[in-house]
């Protein structure tokens, strides 16, 4: 018998002739690319500074600065890692306390006269906090400020996202003030109102001014996007008139429509997708 009719020299040729990269077959590099962007885009990890501004302790940027600084642990390690991850279960402290993922909530209240803007008052004053008290079991915060004599619109929340643009004088917020002066608005004072004012700490522009349809000249319509203190009392008083009245009837698109002084409601879903995507 030939030496190539032996059936175990075919198979040993056979064998021979099998392709090595066939045989040992090494892992596709594109396998450990998806591995490691499933773990990237996990929907319920969210950024630790996130988690924070969730929680209405501060910005995310602010929290970055307490991260770094030590104030946060995740499961009772102490995390300064900027971009570290979070789940749901995990437990998140800020300076001893623990934090719990909150469900957003948007409160908006018709803010009536003698409540100050703030969380709380060391000289005993009414503050908008109590208004609201009963209208979740979150630490919600008010978006900007209405002094204590101006009524009207205040928005409260737990998203921190949201009040950053909501407060950022960039994003242009509409907000229309009603207001009441102690005498008529001269046409020319008006006119000076709508080419803009340099007050104490810098020039003002309002977005519009205009007489109220039907009413004495003495009620005036007002649009302005600035959030300085006290704006628009300020902008009348530079040019010799006291505001006797000012009541905020629009803000960011929420109107006061079947909202009476001193109460409070809970925003719709779409005026919550509204708000959200002001540019």
């Amino acid at each position: 018998m030939a030496k190539s009719d032996n059936p175990r020299n075919r198979r040993s040729s056979q064998q021979s002739g099998r392709n090595p990269k066939k045989s040992f077959r090494k892992p596709q590099g594109n396998q450990t690319r998806k591995t490691a962007a499933s773990k990237k885009s996990n929907p319920n990890e969210i950024r630790l500074n996130r988690y924070i501004a969730n929680a209405g302790i501060c910005s995310r940027r602010e929290a970055d600065t307490y991260i770094a600084a030590g104030n946060v642990s995740v499961n009772g390690k102490v995390i300064t890692e900027m971009g570290y991850k979070v789940k749901p279960s995990d437990e998140v402290r800020f300076d001893g306390r623990k934090l719990n993922p909150e469900k957003k909530e948007y409160i908006l209240l018709n803010k009536p006269k003698n409540f100050i803007t703030t969380t709380n008052d060391e000289k005993g004053r009414r503050t908008v906090m109590e208004l609201v008290s009963s209208a979740s079991k979150n630490r919600l915060l008010p978006v900007g400020r209405l002094d204590r004599n101006t009524t009207g619109l205040l928005l409260f929340t737990n998203d921190g996202d949201l009040t950053k643009k909501l407060t950022h004088p960039t994003h242009g917020v509409r907000k229309i003030y009603h207001v009441h002066l102690d005498k008529s608005l001269a046409l020319t004072d008006l006119r000076k109102i709508e080419a803009g004012l340099d007050l104490e700490d810098g020039s003002v522009q309002v977005d519009d001014v205009s007489y109220i349809q039907g009413a004495p000249k003495r009620e005036v319509g007002v649009q302005i996007h600035s959030g300085r203190n006290r704006i628009v009392r300020r902008i009348f008083e530079h040019l010799g008139y006291n505001v006797t009245k000012l009541d905020r009837v629009i803000f960011a698109g929420l109107t006061k429509k079947d909202l009476p002084r001193g109460h409070w409601r809970h925003l719709t879903e779409q005026e919550v997708v509204n708000l959200k995507m002001i540019k």
